[in-house]
């Protein structure tokens, strides 16, 4: 595009110099200014020269050819092009082994791609995995899938295990509010021999190696804790106090949207006054992220 500004330019320079010669030499064409000052002449054709380059700034963009698309080398047996991003779409052209295709877009797991007769369908990621590059290389798709990973923003997931020797399943969802920072609520329940304890806290995780898929994560939050005896127990009452909280665990980014999660943490309960309990927990689980 740059070139073809500068190009512009000159033309525009050569043809305010033809026309200051015109202005200068031909009195048939404007014998009026033709008779005016050199001071006008040198005016006039600064003006054109202008005009000239803010012609071709404008010109320019619109003369700028589009980015060149990737094309691909089908090598399975032929590719099902669908009417859209999902499976549930009909498949609306077959493209076979040996055709060149370009891919237009992206989303999520599909991408819509053409043909050189011009047919457009969506075709799912594993069914590209087996074709060639221009280069004669096999296209990758595993960039693709960490950046997805690298901007996720929000995240559900569930996990099993144990607190205080007790079982315990919590189920979580955070939001990213920058690439190493998150919030994060979970509610849980436990299920002990005499009684049951339900929870929740919100959490800060800090998350300094967002980038890979290995990840460490470390949070700290607040949030309350009910134990509830079992209804056959005398004089049983419910007790529930603040708690606060401090965690550390580490997550596996698996493939495409799937996490794997463990971590252990320890809550501290504030009965009354200065009396407290401590209570440690550990989990393992899985997540998702959008």
């Amino acid at each position: 595009m740059q070139y073809q500004l500068i190009a512009s330019a000159a033309a525009a320079l050569r043809a305010g110099a033809l026309g200051l010669g015109r202005v200068a030499g031909t009195a048939a064409w404007c014998p009026r200014l033709a008779s005016a000052p050199v001071r006008v002449r040198r005016g006039v054709l600064v003006l054109m020269t202008t005009a000239g380059v803010v012609a071709a700034a404008l010109a320019g963009p619109a003369a700028a050819q589009e980015p060149q698309r990737e094309r691909l080398l089908v090598t399975d047996p032929y590719i099902e092009l669908h009417t859209g991003p999902a499976d549930s779409f009909p498949i609306t052209f077959v493209a076979e082994r040996h055709t060149w295709i370009e891919i237009e877009l992206r989303h999520t797991d599909w991408y819509k791609v053409r043909t050189p007769e011009g047919k457009e369908g969506w075709v799912e990621r594993h069914q590209l995995e087996s074709t060639l590059t221009e280069a004669g290389g096999k296209k990758t798709f595993r960039d693709v899938l960490l950046d997805d990973y690298l901007q996720r923003r929000v995240e559900f997931g569930a996990a099993w295990g144990h607190f205080a020797r007790e079982p315990v399943l919590k189920v979580f969802a955070s939001y990213n509010l920058a690439s190493t920072l998150a919030v994060e609520a979970t509610i849980g329940q436990v299920q002990g021999d005499f009684s049951g304890t339900n929870l929740w806290h919100v959490d800060l995780l800090a998350q300094p190696w967002s980038d890979r898929r290995l990840e460490p994560f470390f949070a700290i939050g607040v949030g309350r804790i009910t134990n509830i005896p079992n209804a056959s127990l005398v004089g049983a009452i419910s007790e529930s106090s603040n708690s606060a909280n401090a965690m550390v665990g580490v997550r596996y980014h698996v493939s495409q949207r799937l996490i794997i999660r463990l971590d252990t943490a320890a809550y501290t309960s504030f009965i009354s006054g200065s009396n407290t309990q401590q209570y440690r927990a550990t989990t393992a689980g899985l997540s998702f992220f959008f």
